[in-house]
């Protein structure tokens, strides 16, 4: 009998573990896109073709990820509108590449600080639409990434005085301004092409909103958590000066989310990716161990054509599969980065481990905020003995962010018929909005600060979602069916 019951248990943690895995490598394919792979493997050609021509590859990064940053962030429509914000979202690119490169090299505590500043500042964009809290995080992101590389580039020097890495802030600006100007002018191009037609962005999964959102007390304290993440991971990273240490940072900005669910499954991808990026790193950067000499510098070039094209399978990864997205980018930058020192083979395994660090810190913060909420929230009422279901009280079914306009469209299983027949949810109005919410739900669920989905019972896990702002956006954001089940 006991070992019936040891080979069942271990038959549901199989199951368990095999639906995990099913998870983590579930593909989608309407999201596998070659073409926009194509588009940015044409466009970083430009800059790695230049920069080997004229032998400065330490800019190179920055050079990838101005004029992928600023792909990812063009809202599209008429050029008109297009090219101001593109140049905006650049300008404030360059202006965080001076910061990042300028204070590498300092003390370790003004490196947390502006890595808590500007995370924090990132989280509040989301007042200026979700399109811009986009935008806002591939600039916190790369903000990271720069701290990183200027601080690494910085250490190396200290260490190796004979073999030195010269860098220049200002280069580094102007390889990102020449990257997202790249963009902005392979835009014009197409569009005198095209007849001067307005042209739709270049991520279409990414939501386009950019109205303006009330800035809730939910989404400011998520947006403080996070920055105070940041900068813990930040001051592990910097201030005991661990090697490659700013991929615990990099990894716990994009594993942290507002969702529990989607927090673990975003961090396990993220370090299935990272482990998966790195043996390929590794695999590929023993090839120019031992040589030297002009063997040694076409292998370069070689592993540096590599890292483009692992860039351009991210691109088209992206909405396919997160955990082999994040694989192709982790082997882009790790040869990239690891390209001058190539015997420093310990690096990888060092990314993986602060890789972990980063995702666990990120998991194990929203755990425990997630246990606070719950239990500051009221307890649910208990279902009457008939088994029938308690009705919430007015003031529990709907936050006082939710309008008038969106509580008449709320059905619930509690006896009450809706007012009129156009507040049903088989409206046309309804329908609308149903529509609208699974395009938010197929890419909220990774971007949007209110993505998550709320189980049962409704008012005793309420106060675990970042409440979309008060008004239409509100109406909009909300969907409920009969039996109290809440999607943002």
């Amino acid at each position: 009998m006991a070992r019936t019951r040891a080979r069942g248990g271990q038959q549901v943690h199989g199951r368990n573990v095999l639906g995990w895995l099913s998870k983590v490598f579930e593909l989608n394919p309407a999201g596998l896109n070659w073409p926009r792979g194509v588009l940015i493997l044409d466009l970083m050609l430009v800059p790695l073709i230049v920069f080997l021509a004229i032998g400065h590859q330490e800019y190179l990064l920055s050079a990838l990820f101005g004029v992928l940053f600023a792909a990812v962030a063009d809202p599209g429509g008429s050029y008109g509108a297009r090219a101001p914000r593109v140049a905006g979202f650049a300008l404030i690119g360059a202006a965080l590449t001076a910061l990042g490169f300028g204070i590498g090299g300092d003390a370790w505590g003004w490196l947390v600080l502006a890595a808590f500043a500007v995370t924090l500042l990132a989280g509040l964009a989301v007042m200026f639409g979700v399109h811009r809290f986009v935008a806002a995080l591939l600039l916190n992101i790369w903000f990271i990434v720069a701290l990183g590389a200027a601080f690494s580039f910085h250490q190396f020097n200290l260490t190796h005085r004979h073999a030195q890495i010269t860098s220049y802030t200002w280069a580094q600006v102007l390889a990102w301004a020449g990257g997202a100007a790249l963009w902005i002018a392979v835009t014009f191009i197409v569009w005198l092409v095209s007849g001067r037609h307005d042209r739709p962005q270049t991520i279409a999964e990414l939501p386009g909103d950019t109205s303006r959102h009330e800035l809730t007390p939910p989404v400011t304290m998520f947006a403080v958590i996070r920055a105070v993440v940041i900068a813990g991971t930040a001051a592990l990273a910097f201030g005991l000066n661990l090697s490659h240490g700013s991929w615990m940072p990099i990894a716990a900005i994009i594993a942290m989310k507002p969702s529990l669910e989607q927090t673990t499954l975003i961090a396990v991808q993220r370090l299935a990716g990272a482990l998966i990026g790195a043996a390929t790193a590794v695999l590929l950067l023993l090839i120019p161990a031992s040589e030297h000499g002009i063997r040694l510098l076409a292998i370069t070039t070689g592993l540096e054509f590599a890292a483009v094209v692992f860039f351009m399978h991210g691109a088209a990864t992206r909405f396919w599969n997160y955990a082999l997205y994040c694989g192709a980018i982790a082997a882009g930058v790790l040869i990239l980065l690891d390209l001058p020192q190539p015997s420093n083979y310990g690096a990888e395994g060092y990314r993986v481990l602060w890789t972990l660090c980063g995702v666990g810190i990120a998991v194990l913060v929203t755990v425990l905020a997630a246990e606070l909420a719950k239990r500051s929230a009221k307890p649910s009422p208990r279902p009457s003995a008939l088994g029938a279901r308690t009705c919430p009280a007015p003031a529990e079914r709907l936050s006082s962010g939710v309008t008038r306009s969106a509580r008449a469209n709320l059905s619930f299983r509690c006896g009450a018929r809706p007012r009129a027949s156009g507040s049903t949810i088989g409206s046309a109005g309804a329908a609308a909005r149903r529509a609208e919410l699974g395009y938010f739900r197929s890419v909220g669920t990774e971007i949007l600060p209110g993505a998550l989905t709320v189980a049962k019972p409704f008012p005793a896990e309420y106060a675990l979602i970042h409440r979309m702002p008060s008004g239409a956006h509100a109406a909009r954001g909300l969907s409920v069916t009969g039996d109290a089940h809440v999607t943002t």
